[in-house]
């Protein structure tokens, strides 16, 4: 394929450095993109009278009919093409010959790669936004059902205190409600239209920039030229969107993980999300929840690349920029398989409730309550830590548990204990006694799952 830049050159250039400057392989998927912002250019082009109408008509049918073809497989793209600008705009040439080569009036690559690449993320960031949305929905869901289900909570991975299950899984909602946030953030500052700043310094021609803005959905023009070619900030953005939603994923997947070994079995996956062993029979291992774990470092190094990339560049465009469109389409390709894959895993995944409760009953969880009853009974809390600190130490010497202390053993470590101790830290007291905004009361995350339902139907 003859290149469109080929006048200056009087050698052809060489294939090596043609495939190595070629983008088609990767920046074919935006081909629908292309065509939709070729359209509103072909259609200000018209308007404004800076071609003419017929001209601009047979132009947006025929971008109209390469659409299509390459919809249903009538057209392929040629692996030699630099780029799907110029595949898009060859082909159109090749079709309407002299009308065809009007349709790059008054623009250059560069706005019109800017502007392929927003449009396209603008679409993949409403589509991966649906996604974590309704990850969200899957996650209100089971912690509904869970509000009793008493387990412990963990810090340092040792025993803490006692939660329910749907207020530990509510804290990857309430993570994911920022997640959508940032999206729609990200969304905002892309929806800013880049095309007729030229290669650099905008046009001579009379454009209407406002038009074409209108007709592609955006907000409106980019204020400067500069900017509107040279700025990837929205691919940063985005990648470090990404980065962080696959954080929160790989979180929840490093318990999941270990949630479901035997130390624990806290939860069971459905045989539908697991793996077994090639030579171990008993195996059955959480290779999806493991595998989001792994994935999560091909975003952070995605979003590592784009800033690395673009921390030494002048204004205006350069060619590095190519290097955004692997980088951030190998991220909302990730993000988008994980997500779609981590639904359906938690949505068959089974909780152990029993396993749960049985685990919190142990490691002296509700020694805090222990010393906050001393505390309500006029203690200074400092006092009342060290007595329930004592009595731990007795427990792990006797081999016996805060529950099974008898009353004499308490009042032998201070007066103030009473029979009331018993319902004071048992494990449901403990729980239902944080009923503050946030706490793992079962009314206060019911209300949490409440007003994240509602978030989530106004969003």
């Amino acid at each position: 394929m003859a290149k469109m830049w080929a006048g200056r050159f009087k050698k052809e250039i060489d294939e090596k450095v043609n495939d190595f400057n070629s983008s088609i392989a990767f920046d074919y998927v935006m081909y629908e993109h292309d065509i939709q912002g070729s359209i509103a250019h072909a259609t200000m082009l018209g308007k404004q009278g800076i071609i003419e109408q017929q001209q601009a008509d047979e132009i947006i049918q025929g971008l109209e009919q390469i659409l299509k073809d390459i919809q249903n497989g009538a057209l392929e793209f040629d692996s030699t093409a630099e780029d799907i600008h110029m595949f898009v705009e060859a082909e159109l040439t090749a079709r309407l010959g002299a009308a065809g080569k009007r349709l790059h009036t008054a623009r250059s690559r560069n706005d019109q790669v800017a502007l392929d690449i927003r449009m396209y993320l603008k679409d993949e960031t409403i589509a991966i936004r649906d996604m974590v949305k309704e990850l969200i929905e899957v996650i209100c869901e089971l912690a509904s059902q869970h509000t009793q289900t008493v387990m412990p909570g963990y810090t340092h991975l040792q025993r803490a205190q006692p939660v329910t299950f749907a207020h530990h899984i509510m804290a990857y909602a309430q993570m994911l409600l920022r997640d959508m946030g940032r999206l729609e953030d990200t969304y905002k500052r892309m929806n800013y239209l880049p095309l007729g700043n030229g290669a650099l310094a905008s046009t001579t021609y009379p454009i209407d920039r406002v038009l074409v803005s209108e007709l592609l959905g955006f907000t409106a023009p980019t204020q400067n030229s500069l900017d509107g070619v040279s700025d990837r900030d929205f691919c940063m953005e985005l990648a470090n969107a990404i980065a962080i939603i696959m954080v929160h994923l790989s979180r929840l997947s490093e318990e999941i993980i270990m949630w479901c070994s035997w130390e624990f079995k806290f939860v069971e996956l459905d045989d539908a999300y697991a793996t077994g062993s090639s030579i171990m029979p008993q195996k059955k291992n959480p290779d999806i929840a493991e595998l989001v774990r792994g994935k999560t470092s091909r975003a952070i190094g995605n979003l590592t690349t784009l800033l690395t990339m673009m921390k030494g560049l002048p204004l205006a465009y350069n060619k590095d920029m190519q290097e955004d469109k692997e980088a951030i389409f190998d991220s909302v390709k990730t993000a988008k398989l994980c997500i779609g894959t981590f639904i359906p895993m938690l949505k068959t995944m089974r909780v152990q409730k029993e396993r749960m409760r049985t685990a919190a009953a142990k490691g002296f969880i509700n020694a805090t309550d222990c010393a906050d009853y001393l505390v309500k009974k006029g203690l200074p809390f400092r006092d009342a830590y060290k007595i329930t600190g004592g009595l731990v130490a007795y427990c792990i010497d006797q081999n016996k548990t805060l529950e099974t202390l008898t009353i004499a053993e308490y009042q032998e470590a201070n007066k103030l204990f009473d029979t009331d101790i018993f319902d004071a830290i048992s494990l449901d007291t403990c729980v239902k006694g944080r009923n503050v905004l946030g706490g793992p009361a079962p009314e206060m995350v019911e209300l949490q799952i409440a007003q994240v339902q509602s978030q989530l139907h106004n969003a």
